[in-house]
């Protein structure tokens, strides 16, 4: 890679109490690109996804929007990256009060002066994009199955036309026909509207399918950053070790117990 990253940590740092989760840890995302991370589960992936929008802040080191340090913006400029940058939660934090419609509109009805016809239009289009029939704009959220939900989510997420999707966990919780249609929709998604993607998942199906790179996540820093198939050929004994199901969960002793101590945001994810 020899452009300037979108987005840029370095030497980052972040612990909870006695709890580290990061230490000295550098990783960078290109345009473009789809990122996989990768790691046991409770190994805290999602607070990387955080920091990048200024959820979580870092504890020492640098972590950078376009080169402007996330940390260290406003309200006004915390606002701006996240106009550009949509969150898929792990449940799809989809508001149980409104309608499928509704949900997908909201950013566009909060931060646009655009009409109701022309906002519902956006959202039928984005609804045919993550291949969901226009009856569904009308439904409530618990209306639908599990897979529907977490497409919904996808559509709302591409709905302010964003320059980077941040997925976290993607496809827990979903049986393997939805797991697969999701992987379709995250490539879909990347090859049609060119965004970034940065993709958080334990499930190394969907990471071989949808990475162009894979950052694995083992003991506070990802010593592992490359290709799908340079990752299956690694010999390195961690590596071989996650791809085999010998690493399975962070230890409370080590790395992040997975507890309540993490800020779990509005998803709920790690």
């Amino acid at each position: 890679m020899t452009a300037e990253p979108i987005i840029d940590f370095r030497d980052v740092t972040k612990r909870f109490g006695e709890h580290v989760v990061y230490e000295h840890m550098s990783l960078s995302v290109y345009a473009g690109e789809t990122l996989t991370v990768i790691g046991a589960s409770g190994g805290g992936k999602s607070v990387c996804l955080k920091m990048m929008i200024g959820l979580l802040q870092p504890d020492a080191g640098q972590v950078t929007f376009h080169g402007r340090s996330v940390p260290d913006l406003d309200a006004d400029g915390l606002r701006q990256v996240r106009s550009r940058v949509a969150y898929v939660f792990q449940g799809g934090a989809l508001f149980d009060s409104m309608t499928v419609e509704e949900n997908i509109g909201y950013a566009l009805r909060e931060h646009t002066q655009w009409a109701p016809s022309r906002i519902r239009d956006r959202a039928l289009a984005c609804l045919e994009m993550v291949g969901l029939e226009a009856g569904v704009a009308d439904q409530m959220p618990a209306s639908l199955s599990g897979g529907m939900k977490k497409r919904v989510a996808l559509a709302r997420s591409i709905a302010i036309e964003p320059e980077v999707i941040l997925y976290d966990e993607p496809t827990t919780g979903l049986d393997p026909k939805n797991i697969t249609r999701i992987g379709d929709m995250i490539l879909k998604l990347q090859r049609e509207l060119g965004v970034t993607s940065v993709v958080v998942t334990h499930d190394m199906p969907t990471a071989h399918k949808v990475s162009d790179r894979i950052a694995m996540l083992h003991e506070c820093a990802f010593p592992f950053v490359g290709g799908a198939e340079q990752m299956w050929n690694s010999t390195a004994p961690q590596v071989r070790d996650f791809i085999h199901g010998r690493i399975r969960r962070a230890r409370a002793s080590g790395v992040y117990p997975g507890s309540s101590m993490i800020t779990k945001g509005p998803d709920g994810g790690a």
